[in-house]
């Protein structure tokens, strides 16, 4: 035999011994198998989620909707507002509406108007001031304590861009105590030991983009 078929014979052999031994480590692949899988890349993974799932930018502002739905005209005087005030925010207006309420209403029921002065337009603390003034002329007293408010809702808002000046009508449906006494102290009209409901429609006014926060009671309804 040959030098050379006997290296081919060794060469074939030490081949065979390789394959053995590489089936023995990792096994064999039969078939059409899937590609290794491989972690994903993080910069991939965003771009995929950019592609799947597209953020909108200016979408729905809830704290408007939430409220008042959504392309109405009082939603577009509200949108307005928030352009020219950026911090405006219809949730804390109306948390702070509640609060107005019960204590213009309570400075009316117990003829202390002063102390919300700052809070009425002139026309609404004169009207205010006739009826605790007609009161006292008539020897009345007003005994009253406040229950709490039921419910506060946004009926409508306007916005005027060439002025600034923004209208917030409001409705509030509120419980309180109040009877009226004449001067010997009877009871003339309410009950102590009754809770009255009451509803008033209000309108709040105020100029946007302003140093001043306050905003003024400019018109009462029911």
């Amino acid at each position: 035999m040959s030098s050379a078929i006997i290296q081919l014979l060794v060469l074939a052999g030490i081949a065979v011994f390789l394959i053995l031994r590489l089936r023995s480590v990792l096994g064999t692949r039969e078939g059409f198998e899937k590609p290794p899988v491989s972690m994903p890349d993080p910069a991939a993974r965003r771009n995929s989620d950019r592609h799947g799932f597209e953020v909108i930018e200016g979408g729905v502002d809830t704290d408007i909707t939430d409220h008042v739905p959504d392309g109405s005209e009082a939603a577009k005087a509200l949108a307005a507002m928030k352009l020219a005030e950026p911090g405006f925010a219809v949730g804390e207006f109306l948390h702070g509406a509640r609060g107005a309420y019960e204590m213009i209403l309570m400075a009316f029921e117990k003829g202390t108007l002063d102390e919300v002065n700052p809070f009425l337009a002139p026309d609404i603390r004169d009207s205010f001031a006739e009826v605790v003034k007609l009161r006292e002329d008539q020897g009345l007293t007003v005994d009253a304590s406040f229950v709490g408010v039921r419910e506060v809702v946004l009926k409508d808002a306007t916005y005027d861009r060439e002025t600034g000046e923004a209208e917030l009508t409001v409705k509030f449906v509120g419980e309180l105590i109040s009877v009226v006494r004449n001067k010997a102290g009877d009871v003339i009209e309410g009950n102590p030991d009754q809770i009255r409901r009451q509803r008033d429609v209000w309108t709040f006014a105020r100029r946007m983009g302003v140093d001043d926060p306050n905003w003024q009671l400019v018109a009462t309804g029911e």
